[in-house]
């Protein structure tokens, strides 16, 4: 039964694994990480925080501020995220970095943060906006139906899940091919909106800063929707043990994207103001598809498609990073042994990919997009806070540390000071997203003992004892040497086992 489903424990030799060990191998270039970040960052953001930034900001010109504010503030963060990334080389991100800074509680409390709210609400956020959009060409000009908008994002989540499951090295080629594209929709809307503006359309522009249409209190949510766009300049440190040369790859990689990213954010909304003004922009459910049809007439249906293309590598490369952060939290003993199993033949930890799609495609029926997106943004820049403030940390309790790159101390307390700041004063904005962020972090405080201090996790190494059960293959637990594990075809085991236990059940009625 084993072979015949393809369960080969790890002892027995790959052909194409060294040693006849199996692990993930280090196929992250240059090219791809920083197809990795670009293709993470560039994806819903862009198309949706411009109408939630204008909303909260009050004007044009203040809104362009937090623009070019958030791409400087993201800048100081993925700086500080590369030195992290190059002096503890270990896939994992936020996690790994509080682990190391301030232990298995604080980053315990993190992880399931990550695991109950962060990951699957950001995941439904961007597969929202990739239903919205490949379904706009379809129903134009009438709107897409809501229903069929959460049908169409299933599907997509789905494929995203089962790209990852199959293999890494088409997940990073797709990933590339997805950010060129993306970049291409990011160039229709820049060209012909630069045209209009130096042609002298700059009537959308006159009173941008006007003091009376500026709202204080609505800032932090305006910052938060830009960092929002910002975000995915730290994916690469979830996958950094599969990077080829982390000390020179992951820095040079950071700060490419950045620079290439920060200069497309603000000449894309530049040209959105050249051609549409700040009510129309406001109106409107997708920006992008409102500015193409101002601009190109019928060739505008082809914009939604790059939209949509350009959402479905951010969900990629999402899946990608923190299907890893979950893969190196199991080898911690602060997950289920099975998350850390890598397919034997795939090379992808198969387990790690799939736990989150319950969670996810349930956000998808919950809330709106806005609350969402505000929601997660607190818990996501309140523990990146967190892990950057634990660099200041290591400076002092650990300066012995190997840092092949450093950046000034002012840039990452500057960092976490501002995620800091945004924290507190989304209380005051909003106090009702921000108090359930807090309380499913606190939440942690009582699963770690639950969990971890008192060892209740689950280990899912089933093995009944009825002699119908006894060709099962076991998956039992190897002790972690390197990173190095027991790995089997974790899904065909798991519809192996219910089959075997539905059929006892039925026999046994």
């Amino acid at each position: 039964i084993p072979q015949r489903f393809g369960l080969i424990p790890s002892r027995r030799k790959e052909p194409d694994a060294p040693n006849g060990k199996v692990e993930l191998k280090k196929k992250v270039t240059l090219l791809r990480g920083i197809s990795i970040i670009i293709g993470t960052i560039i994806g819903a953001g862009i198309f949706i925080s411009p109408k939630g930034i204008l909303k909260n900001s009050g004007s044009v010109g203040m809104s362009l501020v937090v623009w070019i504010a958030c791409g400087v503030l993201s800048l100081f963060g993925a700086l500080s995220y590369a030195e992290l990334g190059t002096s503890i080389q270990k896939s994992g991100g936020h996690y790994t970095y509080i682990l190391e800074a301030f232990g298995p509680q604080m980053a315990f409390i993190r992880l399931w943060a990550d695991l109950i709210a962060i990951r699957p609400a950001g995941l439904a956020v961007i597969s929202l906006a990739f239903g919205q959009y490949i379904l706009e060409p379809i129903f134009m000009p009438c709107g897409v139906p809501e229903i069929a908008i959460k049908l169409a994002t299933s599907i997509g989540i789905t494929s995203v899940m089962y790209l990852n499951s199959m293999s890494t090295s088409w997940t990073n080629r797709i990933q590339i091919l997805l950010t060129f594209s993306k970049l291409l929709a990011i160039a229709i809307i820049i060209v012909p909106g630069l045209y209009m503006l130096f042609k002298g359309e700059t009537k959308n522009f006159e009173n941008a800063f006007e003091v009376s249409n500026i709202k204080l209190t609505g800032l932090p949510l305006a910052f938060y929707s830009g960092m929002y766009a910002y975000a995915g300049w730290f994916y690469l440190n979830f996958v950094t043990e599969e990077v080829e040369n982390p000390e020179k790859t992951v820095p040079l990689a950071i700060c490419i994207s950045m620079a290439i990213v920060t200069f497309c954010y603000v000449l894309t909304n530049v040209a959105y103001y050249t051609v549409m003004s700040a009510e129309e922009l406001l109106a409107s459910q997708a920006v992008a598809v409102t500015f193409a049809g101002k601009m190109m007439g019928n060739f505008s249906v082809a914009v939604p498609v790059f939209v949509a293309l350009s959402c479905f590598g951010s969900m990629n490369g999402c899946l990608f990073a923190f299907s890893r952060m979950f893969y190196v939290a199991s080898r911690e003993g602060h997950l289920p042994e099975v998350l850390s199993m890598i397919h034997v033949r795939r090379h992808t930890p198969l387990a790690a990919v799939l736990v989150l799609y319950p969670m996810t495609v349930f956000q998808l029926f919950v809330g709106d997009i806005y609350s969402l997106l505000n929601f997660m943004s607190f818990l996501r820049w309140l523990f990146i806070g967190v892990a950057v403030l634990g660099l200041i940390y290591m400076r002092y309790t650990r300066p012995d540390m190997l840092r092949p790159f450093k950046v000034p101390l002012f840039i990452p307390a500057v960092f976490s000071f501002t995620c800091f700041f945004m924290v507190f004063l989304s209380l005051y904005s909003d106090p009702v997203n921000t108090g359930i962020g807090f309380a499913i972090s606190l939440t942690g405080i009582p699963a770690y003992y639950i969990f971890i201090v008192f060892d209740r996790r689950p280990k899912w190494n089933f093995c009944p004892g009825k002699s119908d059960f006894d060709t099962l293959p076991h998956l039992e637990p190897l002790p972690y040497e390197n990173a190095h594990i027991r790995a089997y075809e974790c899904s065909t085991y798991c519809f192996l086992w219910m089959s075997t236990v539905s059929r006892h059940c039925f026999d046994s009625i």
